[in-house]
């Protein structure tokens, strides 16, 4: 069996706890673990039976706590996990403030003694009161970090808090010393109690300010479950009743007034209006809706009264699609975060390591260091050889310790995947893996499917064309021939009339596009009388005691049309033939209908804008030769291969591969699903069938091309910021970490230094929802 399971995770504030969580995970037996801190959760990919309490047991074991996602909708639980989330703010800044409340008066005691040399109003008061202050400050607004980390550490997996809870714990104890050496107990001592009350008290504000930023990241989603319709105004024994949108049931009528919000998704049984979907696609111009449209849940109803039958409901619903899209994405990894994994696994114990290192190296030998300290302290304010052995021991050792940050290697790739994600649901770009916008990201190669993707999928009749020699119909009446007074209008409809007669009886595209044109232009036919299908060349049918024969110029030939007839009017057709339906009656050629599928009207200018944003653009497609050099001229299309079944899209693929290329496929029908697998990322588009959607790693909500540009904007766009991340992610930790080392850094801004770097990384992250697309 294969399963997937999403689980809450409580108690992680940084890499090496994401880091932990996954290790215990990963060692129960069946189960394979991606952890996302922003998101909190823990997706499992369990090929067993995995009982929960296992789970529970591995995870509490690690100095955390599981919890399963509750068995509601998509929007129920995104909503209880973002007010779960608001109020863990809440209590941050409680503690905070209350973290501050003790620390402040110790900063003011601290400054007689700062300026002056005064300890006020007696040194074992200062050092007694100063040092109480600071404990308290640890054992209660800072107790919740004490305890995760003697969690972690009790676990054999020590996370970030073990670094701050070791920094701010032994300042305290030279607290405790230097009361001791006042009482005349134990040798002199620098007092840095204050100093671990402004370790937690800034820890804690920088917990508060993350989260805070954190909560930005998930906005776009916040945002979207605020649209959602409370209630539904649903038909029910006769009457409209008012009931909450949990409780719509598929197949029930809703009635939705102009102005109103449309509760779930649905087709259109009567009325006709514009709907605005900007929430889906992010354009703000309204959608015309009539009878058999399609409709989403949440978007709004403008202009007409529209009776709707309820097609998804729940998880079933377009936006419950959207959460788990985005929601899969944000637990997913992106490759480049590999290493920074590596590195937050070991980043704890060998900060341990180096702390002691520090503490050795100046205690055993301070005349290796003494000699910068020396130069620094001209230009340094906080920085004082003059200490004793000791003193400056325990100085560089617990500026290493709260200088170190994993957080923010942690959080720079995760965070800017979220907001992305985010931006991109809310712009009509659904990314359904992480490691995709990576993909994108480098990817050189845009490869399209023709049919429905670059053109409408809708094949149209474009011309009619009327064989000379065809003015007298069958069973020789006047046609519509040059010797004839009918109009060439009149021939035309004579030849379309006839076709559609036939074609009638069949379902295949091209034929449907013969019949709506008839139609379209008002020309009375009947359906012909046995008809017969001529597999791969087309349909033959009696018309008035006729026989009439529509298909290729293949099955012309086998009912013995004469060559040169149709190569008469193949000469008419020029260099770029269309699909041509010929059309015969009583032995002779009648004329021929040309059917095109016209191309998107943003396809063009689209590719165009790829190509000069340096993307190679490639079409495959099963059409013959002609038709696809005469879309990919038009369209300014680099390469193309037509003739194509299925699996030679694969091949074509995976021979664009082979040649060193990064190649995105983008299609939209059950015949590209093995393509959009095979290339190194899948593009969707969103009008196509759910199989292909399935099969892709993005999915484009609007059929319309320019949805490809901004996939690939928000994907450079996500991934520069990733890199800008982890850049100065690594650069703050190389640069930071030998500057405390050598007794150069004031712990208490190393502290600062520490909580502003993960703050800047979510801050930068949170600059993506600026990006245009």
């Amino acid at each position: 069996m294969m399963a997937r399971k999403t689980y809450r995770i409580a108690g992680m504030h940084c890499a090496g706890c994401v880091g932990s969580v996954e290790r215990s995970l990963n060692a129960v037996d069946g189960v394979e673990a991606s952890v996302s801190l922003p998101a909190e959760s823990a997706t499992l990919t369990l090929t067993r039976d995995v009982p929960f309490e296992e789970l529970a047991a591995a995870v509490e074991g690690a100095g955390y706590e599981i919890e399963p996602v509750a068995d509601v909708d998509r929007g129920e639980a995104e909503r209880s996990r973002l007010a779960e989330a608001e109020a863990r703010s809440r209590e941050a800044r409680r503690t905070m403030w209350a973290a501050w409340a003790l620390t402040a008066p110790a900063m003011v005691w601290m400054l007689p003694e700062m300026i002056a040399g005064v300890r006020w109003p007696s040194p074992l008061v200062f050092d007694l009161g100063v040092t109480v202050l600071g404990a308290a400050v640890l054992a209660g607004p800072g107790g919740p970090t004490l305890r995760s980390a003697w969690r972690s550490a009790r676990g054999g997996m020590p996370n970030m808090d073990v670094l701050i809870a070791l920094g701010a714990g032994v300042s305290v104890l030279t607290g405790v010393w230097a009361v001791l050496h006042v009482l005349g107990f134990a040798p002199m001592i620098m007092n840095f109690a204050p100093v671990g009350a402004m370790i937690a008290a800034i820890h804690l504000t920088g917990r508060f300010v993350e989260a805070k930023a954190r909560g930005r990241s998930s906005s776009a989603i916040q945002a979207l479950l605020s649209l959602e319709a409370p209630t539904a105004r649903v038909e029910r024994e006769g009457a409209a009743l008012e009931v909450p949108t949990r409780d719509v049931a598929v197949g029930d009528v809703m009635i939705i007034r102009p102005g109103e919000k449309i509760p779930t998704d649905g087709v259109v049984l009567e009325g006709r209006s514009a709907v605005d979907e900007s929430l889906a696609t992010g354009e703000s111009i309204p959608v015309e809706k009539e009878p058999g449209s399609s409709v989403l849940g949440s978007t709004v109803n403008h202009s007409g009264a529209l009776r709707v039958r309820a097609t998804g409901v729940g998880e079933d619903t377009f936006l419950s699609n959207v959460i788990r899209l985005v929601e899969e994405a944000q637990a997913s990894k992106v490759p480049i975060q590999e290493f920074a994994d590596r590195v937050t696994a070991i980043f704890v114990p060998a900060i341990l390591v180096v702390a002691l290192a520090a503490f050795v190296g100046w205690f055993v030998v301070p005349g290796v260091f003494a000699e910068a300290a020396r130069w620094a302290a001209g230009l340094i304010p906080w920085v004082n050889p003059e200490l004793g052995r000791l003193s400056l021991a325990l100085y560089a050792a617990v500026a290493v310790l709260v200088i170190a940050c994993p957080c923010a290697l942690g959080l720079a790739t995760p965070t800017a995947l979220m907001v992305g994600t985010g931006v991109g649901a809310t712009r009509g770009v659904l990314i359904r893996d992480g490691a995709a916008v990576q993909t994108l990201d480098r990817a050189d190669t845009l490869v399209f499917d023709k049919t429905g993707t670059l053109t409408r999928g809708a094949p149209r009749v474009v011309e009619t064309f009327v064989a000379d020699g065809a003015a007298e119909g069958p069973g020789g009446e006047a046609g519509a021939g040059p010797e004839s007074d009918a109009s060439p209008v009149d021939a035309e409809a004579h030849v379309l009339g006839l076709a559609a007669a036939v074609e009638d009886a069949s379902e295949h595209p091209l034929a449907r596009a013969v019949v709506d044109e008839a139609r379209r232009r008002g020309i009375p036919f009947s359906r012909a009388g046995g008809a017969e299908a001529r597999v791969g060349m087309g349909i033959v049918g009696g018309v008035d005691g006729e026989r009439v024969v529509v298909g290729s110029a293949r099955l012309l030939r086998e009912e013995g049309i004469p060559e040169e007839d149709i190569a008469r009017v193949e000469r008419r057709f020029g260099d770029d033939a269309p699909t041509v339906a010929w059309v015969a009656a009583g032995g002779r050629l009648l004329g021929a209908i040309a059917i095109a599928d016209p191309v998107k009207e943003d396809a063009r200018e689209t590719l165009l804008e790829l190509s000069r944003r340096g993307f190679r653009t490639v079409m495959l497609t099963g059409d013959h030769e002609a038709v696809a050099a005469a879309v990919a001229e038009h369209l300014g299309i680099d390469d193309f291969r037509a003739g194509l079944l299925p699996a030679d899209k694969v091949d074509a693929v995976r021979q664009l591969r082979a040649e060193g290329r990064t190649v995105a496929f983008v299609g939209d029908g059950i015949n590209d699903a093995p393509a959009l697998k095979a290339a190194d990322v899948g593009i969707a588009v969103g009008t196509g069938t759910d199989i292909a959607i399935e099969a892709a790693d993005i999915t484009l909500v609007q059929g319309d091309l320019r949805s490809v540009l901004r996939a690939t904007k928000l994907a450079r766009a996500t991934f520069r910021k990733i890199r800008e991340n982890l850049f100065w992610a690594y650069v703050y930790n190389v640069v930071a970490i030998p500057v405390a080392f050598l007794g150069l850094l004031h712990p208490v801004i190393a502290e600062a230094a520490m909580a502003l770097s993960s703050i800047s990384v979510v801050t930068n992250a949170n600059r993506l929802r600026r990006t245009r697309l």
